[in-house]
């Protein structure tokens, strides 16, 4: 997703970061200074649904206002195909592939207890 907080900001004549955050505490979301430098500057990592919720309000705005999304980037994080996602050591040609360049399999440890550390 691309995250254009800065850009509808602008729209609305706000420029620093602290202004919104009073506006934000004014509509009664108080967040700290780090939640809004992380607002401001990028795409923040996570975002409750009632913040969104009071920002778009502040903004006088909707959430495809300050959302972008990005198929390319969705696209880039799949598999290459089906069979190589379902582990069947094939390529796209159906050749097999090499299985050094398979990640290595993690085995649980159930019920066996941690190695005891070093003395």
């Amino acid at each position: 997703m691309q995250w254009s907080l800065r850009l509808r900001a602008a729209e609305r004549g706000i420029w620093k970061s602290a202004e919104l955050r009073r506006m934000l505490a004014d509509a009664g979301l108080e967040i700290s200074a780090g939640k809004m430098s992380s607002w401001w500057a990028g795409t923040p990592p996570t975002m409750r649904l009632e913040e969104l919720d009071v920002l778009c309000t502040v903004l006088e705005c909707s959430p495809n206002d300050l959302m972008t999304p990005e198929p390319d980037k969705v696209a880039a994080r799949r598999p290459r195909s089906t069979d190589a996602a379902n582990g069947n050591g094939s390529n796209e040609s159906g050749e097999p592939t090499d299985r050094a360049s398979k990640p290595p399999t993690v085995n649980p440890r159930l019920g066996k207890p941690r190695s005891t550390p070093p003395l």
